[in-house]
């Protein structure tokens, strides 16, 4: 079985041209469930360079699945046996200003589009730089 991934090394994934906001927002609580994009950013704001981003979905997806530990391998091969959706496509950098750097281990972080981590990142030649998709068609 093919196994993809939405990791990248050495990238840094820039939010979205038409992104409504310059200064990142924690993205509010709808009700008393998370969305996506509030268990993205817990997993991602307290632990800076720790997940790769396939842990991080496979987290998020586990978690509204109510998953056990136990079935996680095997849903892990399950999940990533579809291609998923990368950051790129997160509510983090289509709607709520966060820049995701990957290092060269694939792990990541998230840095806010005020902040000046986010423009050390855009002016490094070094690093690949990709825009996170946009969320209505040009």
């Amino acid at each position: 079985m093919k196994i993809h991934t939405t990791n990248y090394q050495n990238t840094f994934i820039e939010i979205a041209e038409d992104c409504p906001v310059n200064i990142a927002e924690v993205p509010p609580m709808k009700g008393d469930k998370k969305s996506v994009a509030n268990r993205q950013f817990e997993m991602l704001d307290k632990n800076p360079y720790k997940y790769t981003s396939d842990d991080v979905f496979f987290q998020v997806f586990a978690d509204r699945k109510d998953l056990t530990k136990s079935e996680y391998q095997k849903e892990r091969e399950k999940f990533f046996s579809k291609g998923q959706p990368c950051f790129r496509a997160s509510p983090l950098t289509k709607r709520y200003g966060f820049g995701i750097h990957c290092n060269e281990d694939g792990k990541i972080a998230m840095y806010g589009a005020e902040t000046q981590e986010y423009s050390k990142f855009v002016a490094d030649k070094t690093i690949k730089k990709v825009k996170a998709m946009r969320s209505k068609k040009a």
